[in-house]
């Protein structure tokens, strides 16, 4: 099974004729047993396309997170479907998952989790050195508006620099999804739409499936659609007709 190669047996055509990255059907994750079980996710249906910028929005502990990390591998479902194009990630083994973390998936954090000695330049190139067909660092930073801070690093930088640096080697391995839990989370508003900026163009240059976890429903109106949990289920969808550029959203 390649997972970062597949073409997808099912069908695969998204809205505008994007591709399916992702189908979902009845995804459920339990934790613990008895009277301490947990439901993080109760039969989640859902289908992600190719070039969609998608906000996750709901309540802390509402199952967000844990779909995010379903998504990116970092973590198996209960039971349920869980496809990547043609591959099924429910059955794959830790080398295939570690292989499609690795190739096809970007992740961004509330905290950046740069390597301090190293600069920017040199953070993103530790991701480029491992992906089959990187960007340059160089060019990553450019993306994200960098293009300055090369040589710059982390202490050197503020707190919105180094989550464009994060966001810059998240993107510079030219992964089909990218996955961002509460980005801006620990910025102020200025610096966040500086971010989600940085986040939006790489979402439209690059053409890759974004999902971004929030609390703040002032984002929703940048994304292609916008989905709300609830109790580790989907309460309700939005698909916007216009997205809205970051740096108009009324905060």
């Amino acid at each position: 099974m390649n997972l970062t190669h597949a073409t997808a047996s099912h069908p695969t055509t998204g809205p505008h004729g994007s591709s399916k990255v992702f189908h979902v059907r009845g995804l459920t994750k339990i934790y613990g047993e008895g009277t301490a079980q947990v439901r993080a996710l109760d039969g989640v249906d859902l289908d992600l396309n190719s070039g969609e910028l998608i906000v996750l929005l709901g309540p802390s502990g509402s199952g967000k997170t844990t779909l995010l990390n379903q998504l990116g591998g970092l973590d198996l479902p209960t039971s349920g479907e869980l496809r990547y194009r043609d591959a099924d990630l429910t059955t794959a083994n830790e080398e295939q998952l570690t292989q499609y973390r690795r190739e096809s998936v970007g992740f961004i954090f509330q905290f950046y989790n740069l390597i301090p000695s190293l600069t920017a330049r040199e953070n993103v190139g530790l991701i480029t050195e491992i992906a089959d067909h990187p960007m340059a660092p160089e060019d990553a930073l450019h993306m994200v508006g960098l293009g300055a801070r090369l040589d710059h690093f982390p202490a050197q930088l503020s707190g919105g620099e180094q989550q464009r640096v994060a966001i810059a080697r998240a993107i510079a391995k030219r992964p089909a999804v990218l996955l961002c839990d509460e980005p801006t989370g620990a910025l102020d508003v200025k610096t966040g739409i500086v971010v989600l900026e940085a986040i939006e163009r790489a979402n439209r240059e690059l053409g890759t499936l974004t999902v971004i976890i929030t609390h703040n429903a002032v984002m929703a109106d940048m994304a292609d659609r916008v989905i709300h949990f609830m109790d580790g289920r989907v309460l309700s969808e939005h698909r916007n007709k216009v997205r809205a550029a970051p740096a108009t959203l009324k905060w």
